[in-house]
């Protein structure tokens, strides 16, 4: 009993893995720190004459690289804990790798292990390289709070695959020494290493997610709203390239508090009139061209029993009267949506829901990220079904319940030729380097609706941003976008709607509408400064992210490659390095023709470029170049320069190849 209370085995934490965005750039990492202390009475200093002889070279060392501490104090601190027989004395916290090699480099340090009395423990400190981009979906690791099996709590990434990242701890035998603190035993036999964790790759683009939490949080800020998020996911694969969730902190600032997009499960609002309109036109009750009246946007619905008012319908603007069910969905007519769903269904309510539950919008999505909110789309069967009111409201939007990842899964699938797909955040577990696991998205639903019904909503979707709610919001010339606004009231619980100032903006859709890539929502809960619909307070976020991806997707904004002919002009090209001039060619599928000299080259075929070529002690050639790049090259090459015009060089003062002394001024003109 007394041999296991003063001596055990103690766990080394292993380096946790780390975690990558999609083009390798570095998420999440460990970084080890270390704290150091010392056996006074180690082997190699047990001779006291050798520890007097070397003690005050160790007490300088440390006073210079510590820089807290004079020499002579260092030296008292030792030679008192040295009297003392301490064997665990702290010397520092928080030493990094680099700094620790130059530690055991110190006199006495440098005997070696365990003989100069040097002991190293490792703490591994988890770091976010990008700071706050994707923090709140890279998730953390709490190890001060424990869940209810014991665990350290842990959210995002880090949680959901804390199995891959953890690794496996190693074990150190440690000896309890005076005073409760406990000491490595020196004996390498007694140690197993820790194994490191393995590496997580992410869907994550860095760019795109940059672009998604300045374009939201800057939407939050104008319109002084209480939360919001915005994902943008890939249509054919379901990786979801960027994800930003923030809340307005009690300062007024905003931070990634919690992961709304994939736990808030909320009123969808308008955005579920697309659920609606394609339950009715597959099971063949109406189609675009069906006529509904809109009754100017104003719509009440009776107990047949006593003639009472039992459901008040109304909308944002005055849709006018008889119109077409594809005019209605793009002017988001709720009057219109409930109309529609009550006249054909509400003899028989139960095939309704029964379609909406064939597009699996009442189950989870089953993400790789722990968290998932419950959806709620209700029946006739449920406890709180209004015979009245609950098809009705059900139609354009309220009495279910939908995450906003769960949304733009099912509006994934209209762009995905129908196929449903479940949103993924992990592409694959590497360990050392090899690949021990891929993953690709779980197929939810083969087909959603049949191909004829799928032409029609796309045209619906599309209509939208052409001719209907996003027209002056989202709609540009250079690609199609497709989606759906949606405004909804904001339930305060047995309060109902009685605050009729509280709203929720959504946009979600894909683009380009032709020939889809992305799709994306934004979700802006309680704007209170300037409008609330969902147009002007989630279409400004949607565009800004949409179009800063569309121009850097080469694929997207270049439909056809570029193609020149005998007589065309070819693209100016200034003079610089061929390697770099060759990757922008190729991504232009330009061909380039590169020659040492291009007088009379026929350019027909391809653009004629030299490379410049230095000389070492010689004046650079940098006629051709931009201003900056001329710069650049006449300042290393150790020249003054002064510049005048702009544009491309088309003269310098002396001529390349010359030989000048270093620090003369060379006059370049540009035009």
């Amino acid at each position: 009993m007394a041999k296991n209370m003063s001596a055990q085995y103690i766990n080394i934490e292993a380096e946790r893995g780390n975690i990558f965005a999609s083009d390798g750039s570095l998420l999440a990492t460990s970084v080890p720190e270390y704290e150091l202390h010392m056996d006074m009475l180690a082997g190699g200093i047990a001779d006291d004459n050798v520890f007097q002889e070397k003690v005050d070279s160790l007490a300088l060392c440390m006073s210079k690289f510590f820089g807290d501490k004079s020499r002579s104090e260092y030296a008292r601190m030792l030679r008192d804990a040295r009297k003392d027989g301490e064997r665990y004395l702290l010397i520092r916290r928080k030493v990094g790798f680099q700094e620790l090699k130059e530690i055991r480099k110190f006199p006495i340090f440098n005997m070696g292990k365990y003989k100069g009395g040097l002991i190293v423990i490792q703490q591994n400190k988890r770091i976010l390289p990008f700071r706050s981009l994707a923090s709140r979906t890279i998730g953390y690791k709490n190890d001060n709070a424990k869940n209810a099996a014991g665990k350290p709590v842990a959210v995002g990434l880090e949680g959901a695959y804390a199995d891959y990242i953890n690794g496996e701890n190693g074990k150190r035998l440690m000896q309890r020494m005076a005073g409760n603190v406990w000491m490595p035993v020196n004996n390498d036999g007694n140690e197993v290493d820790p194994v490191e964790g393995a590496d997580i790759i992410s869907t994550i683009d860095v760019n795109f997610q940059d672009v998604a939490q300045a374009a939201l949080k800057k939407q939050l800020e104008k319109t002084g709203a209480d939360h919001g998020c915005v994902v943008l996911m890939e249509v054919a694969t379901g990786e979801v390239k960027a994800i930003a969730n923030y809340t307005r902190t009690k300062s007024g600032d905003y931070e990634e508090r919690m992961n709304y997009a994939i736990s808030e499960s909320a009123e969808p609002g308008s955005t579920f009139k697309l659920a609606s309109y394609m339950a009715a036109i597959d099971q063949g009750k109406i189609d675009t061209n069906t006529l509904v009246d809109a009754q100017h946007g104003e719509y009440e619905l009776y107990n047949p029993r006593n003639g009472k008012v039992v459901l008040k319908i109304r909308d944002a603007e005055d849709p006018g009267t008889i119109i077409s069910a594809k005019r209605a969905f793009e002017e988001s007519s709720n009057v219109g949506a409930a109309k529609l769903i009550w006249q054909h269904y509400h003899n028989n309510p139960q095939e309704f829901t029964d379609k909406l539950y064939s597009f699996h919008l009442n189950e989870k999505d089953g993400l790789q990220i722990p968290g998932e909110g419950t959806p709620r789309i209700k029946n006739p069967s449920s406890r709180d079904w209004n015979k009245l009111q609950s098809l009705s409201q059900m139609a354009y939007g309220y009495e279910s319940k939908l995450t906003p990842l769960q949304m733009l899964a099912f509006y994934n699938s209209v762009a995905n030729n129908g196929t449903m797909i479940a949103p993924i955040f992990v592409s694959e577990i590497r360990r050392y380097g090899n690949t021990i696991e891929r993953f690709q998205a779980r197929v939810i639903n083969e087909k959603v609706c049949s191909d004829r019904t799928l032409g029609r909503i796309r045209g619906m979707l599309e209509g939208v941003v052409q001719e209907g709610t996003g027209k002056l919001v989202i709609k540009n010339k250079l690609y199609t976008v497709a989606g759906k606004t949606g405004t909804a009231q904001i339930a305060n619980g047995k309060g109902g709607y009685g605050d009729k100032n509280k709203h929720q903006a959504s946009f979600c859709g894909y683009f380009p509408a032709d020939k889809p890539k992305y799709s994306m929502i934004v979700v802006i809960h309680d704007p209170t400064i300037g409008s609330h619909l969902a147009a002007w307070v989630a279409g400004p976020v949607f565009r800004q992210i949409a179009d800063r991806v569309y121009s850097s997707d080469l694929q997207m904004n270049q439909a056809t490659p570029l193609q020149y002919v005998s007589n065309s002009p070819m693209p100016k090209v200034k003079t610089g390095n061929r390697k770099a001039t060759q990757e922008v060619y190729s991504k232009l599928n330009i061909k380039p023709m590169y020659a040492s000299t291009n007088n009379g080259v026929d350019t027909s075929n391809g653009v004629p470029y030299d490379e410049t070529k230095y000389q070492k002690g010689a004046v650079p050639e940098v006629t051709g170049m931009g201003l900056s790049d001329a710069l650049y090259v006449l300042g290393n090459a150790g020249y003054r320069v002064s510049a005048h015009g702009s544009g491309t060089v088309v003269k310098q003062s002396v001529t390349a190849g010359s030989v000048i002394p270093k620090g003369s001024k060379i006059i370049i003109e540009l035009q």
